[in-house]
């Protein structure tokens, strides 16, 4: 073989390793292939997605996810997930994307993207009207004797393992349950997003937020996507849109007031 064949192979052979690989199939093509959208939503945090007493589930996420499937074109499939078992799930591939007021957390984005923030939020308390009082500072609630409740699983839990140690932490499986166990005292406080605590002490009285205004922390909530660029662009597409449209106010408006 001659000196130039052997550096044209070499050259050939260069260039094969150059060359790209054969793209892979994104999650949006397969969303559009397949024609249906399907969201994980653990369906007990209003009022983002909450299911009433004939199954059925609404809720501005709920809204939300039935605008973006009309942008997609696609049909929308609802899939009951739970808030310890959002990552499982989603690794496991049983739903597309996951909404229902999940919050942006840097343990979540270790596996997972989350689309821009739809709403900010932050921590804040909630108890009966008469110990508002009493529970204005977490150093207040840190008190031993004190009944901290909270749904199992999610950020709520979170915050309140690494920040009371002194107060009991009842968790309590039933999210939407938490304020019956307050109003009837067997448990004292809860700690949660201050969109929750507002929306809570209008649908029970008896019930007030403690300074929603000032929360405990700084908070934001999004859409939780598989690590898959392509979707997460078209999300954060339509998330752009329907803010600078006003359609998310619109929904917001809809279902906080």
């Amino acid at each position: 073989m001659t000196m130039f064949r052997r550096l044209l192979c070499v050259g050939v052979i260069l260039l094969s390793g150059l060359a790209p690989a054969r793209a892979q199939t994104s999650k949006l093509d397969a969303v559009l292939a397949a024609g249906t959208l399907r969201v994980g939503i653990p369906g007990d945090y209003r009022p983002f997605a909450v299911k009433d007493s004939s199954g059925e589930i609404t809720g501005l996420d709920i809204d939300l996810a039935n605008a973006m499937g009309r942008a997609m074109g696609v049909k929308i499939a609802l899939v009951a997930t739970k808030w310890g078992e959002l990552l499982p799930d989603l690794a496991a591939d049983k739903f597309d994307i996951a909404m229902g007021g999940i919050s942006v957390t840097l343990a979540r984005q270790k596996l997972a993207y989350f689309s821009t923030p739809l709403m900010r939020t932050g921590k804040s308390a909630i108890a009966r009207c008469a110990d508002t009082t009493k529970f204005a500072s977490l150093a207040g609630i840190d008190q031993v004797g004190v009944r901290v409740i909270t749904n199992p699983g999610g950020t709520n839990e979170a915050f309140d393992r690494a920040n009371l140690k002194a107060a009991t932490i009842i968790v309590h499986p039933d999210n939407l349950g938490v304020w019956g166990e307050l109003l009837a005292g067997r448990a004292d406080v809860m700690i949660t997003d201050n969109v929750e605590t507002r929306l809570q002490q209008k649908l029970n009285p008896g019930l007030c937020a403690i300074h929603p205004e000032a929360p405990f922390d700084f908070g934001e909530l999004g859409v939780l996507l598989p690590r898959d660029i392509a979707l997460k662009l078209w999300v954060d597409q339509f998330v752009h849109i329907t803010t600078e449209t006003g359609e998310l106010a619109r929904l917001q408006g809809k279902w906080l007031n």
